[in-house]
């Protein structure tokens, strides 16, 4: 099958009946998690037969047996540290008409903007000043923000710095295009490019995207090939939890994976798993069609671990404190903090350009569950030993897309997330910490390098914590 003939034929490796056929299978026999799960621990993934089943477990003992499982695969392979980044809205103005979104063209309520490059440039610096030096930059699909906008944002926040650090990885989240313009995303350095299919249904997909250019399910299910052909190293899949029921979604994400996997030798770099939250003139949003209880997502976020064990997952700020932390354990490895979803929100400008509603600051997509800035987010982090890490030294060492899945697949990234994340988290530490999340945090850093049973590891690690200690910055293997 080639590549071009998936263009306009956006179901080839979305079988609808086939999905809907595994996401009702009976539960599995202890016997039977026991075998997946001992197959899982070989970290070459699982099938989606194997997957399906484990998405039928309801069984208490079964589900810990799970997520035991799964903390021990994400622990394997990237150790303990976290990803963190924050993500940039540069405008809320859209097209489209989902009926999940606070963006959508029909809600009028919406006080709407798309940021001035001064503004961005403010918005990257209040975000610098936090300590952040990884963000997703993403806003509305509009004409009044096209590709060459876009680009010209991306060169304005890799410009931006607070005097201490700049931005050292942008990653980005725009509607799909064409691959020409693609390349040009290449071009301006980006890091990973993202898009949410929302749901892999086809029927509810046509049934929550009425109008806009999002409606066409095809073009949008596909994006990933042309962002790879265009030359896009790293990309991220996702599905808003909610929508669907989240069995058939979670297939979704593995056919995706195992499409991208067969066409091009290399799965997607990330995986988000958001959940719908309530968004201002949304009404599906605060009546979730398919709603995820806590103990399932738990179990899906563990699924997906254990199915693609060389897979970010990407859990963002609209669960609370208490369910990320959990989440934590059991297979997630990038994670937002200290999150606003408006435009302007970080240099707390008043940015609008709506002459209904001049009195408000630009509205939001959704609501957070977690309001914690991004200094609380990593002393609450430390409490738990987990490294807060804003690495990015695999993208500029150039350890991407298949590079990067080489090492990830044996459970080898963890070798240079551990010590690449203890150099970012020192250098945050001692530039933007409070300063009882930097005793402790020194603290935790000097307990990691103890513990290490590597002696070239550790004399290595001793000494650029040192040269950083005397002023040295973005140090990596």
């Amino acid at each position: 099958m080639g590549k071009k003939n998936l263009k306009n034929s956006g179901e080839v490796f979305i079988d609808r009946d086939k999905l809907f056929d595994l996401s009702h299978k009976s539960p599995p026999s202890s016997s039977e998690v026991d075998a997946i799960l001992n197959r899982a621990l070989r970290l070459k993934g699982l099938s989606l037969e194997d997957t399906a089943l484990l998405l039928q477990i309801e069984d208490p003992a079964e589900l810990q047996k799970l997520l035991h499982t799964a903390r021990e695969i994400k622990e394997l392979i990237y150790g303990k540290r976290l990803v963190l980044f924050a993500p940039l809205y540069i405008g809320n103005k859209c097209s489209n008409n989902c009926l999940y979104c606070g963006f959508r063209r029909d809600n009028k309520a919406l006080a709407r903007a798309v940021l001035t490059q001064e503004q961005i440039h403010s918005e990257v610096v209040s975000l610098l000043k936090e300590g952040h030096k990884r963000v997703l930059m993403l806003c509305g699909e509009s004409v009044e923000n096209p590709l060459d906008y876009f680009v010209e944002a991306i060169d304005t926040a890799y410009s931006a710095s607070d005097g201490k650090s700049s931005i050292r990885r942008i990653n980005v989240e725009i509607a799909p295009m064409e691959t020409k313009g693609f390349a040009r995303l290449k071009a301006s350095k980006i890091g990973t490019y993202i898009c949410f299919q929302e749901t892999y249904d086809p029927v509810l997909y046509k049934e929550y995207h009425p109008s806009g250019p999002k409606a066409d399910y095809a073009y949008r299910l596909t994006v990933m090939d042309r962002a790879m052909e265009g030359g896009i190293d790293d990309v991220g899949i996702g599905a808003l939890f909610g929508l669907g029921d989240y069995k058939f979604e979670v297939l979704g994400l593995m056919e995706h994976a195992f499409h991208l996997e067969k066409v091009f030798g290399c799965g997607p770099h990330t995986v988000s798993i958001p959940r719908l939250m309530p968004a201002e003139g949304s009404a599906i949003s605060s009546h979730v069609p398919y709603p995820v209880s806590d103990e399932d997502f738990k179990k899906l976020v563990a699924v997906i671990r254990v199915a693609l064990p060389y897979t970010g997952i990407i859990l963002s700020t609209r669960e609370s404190e208490a369910i990320r932390t959990e989440l934590f354990h059991y297979g997630i490895s990038q994670i937002s903090a200290g999150s606003r979803t408006n435009p302007g929100a970080y240099s707390h400008e008043q940015v609008h350009q709506n002459e209904h509603s001049d009195q408000k600051e630009a509205g939001s997509q959704f609501s957070l569950g977690d309001h914690r800035n991004l200094d609380e987010v990593i002393s609450d982090l430390i409490d738990e030993e987990y490294i807060p890490s804003f690495c990015t030294g695999c993208y500029r060492k150039g350890r991407v897309g298949h590079d990067f899945m080489d090492l990830a697949k044996p459970g080898l990234i963890k070798e240079f997330c551990m010590p690449n994340g203890a150099f970012t988290f020192k250098e945050y530490l001692l530039d933007y910490a409070s300063q009882a999340t930097r005793e402790k945090g020194l603290k935790l850093i000097d307990k990691i390098v103890n513990e290490l049973d590597q002696k070239a590891l550790k004399e290595k690690m001793t000494k650029v914590l040192s040269e950083i200690e005397k002023g040295k910055r973005d140090i990596y293997f």
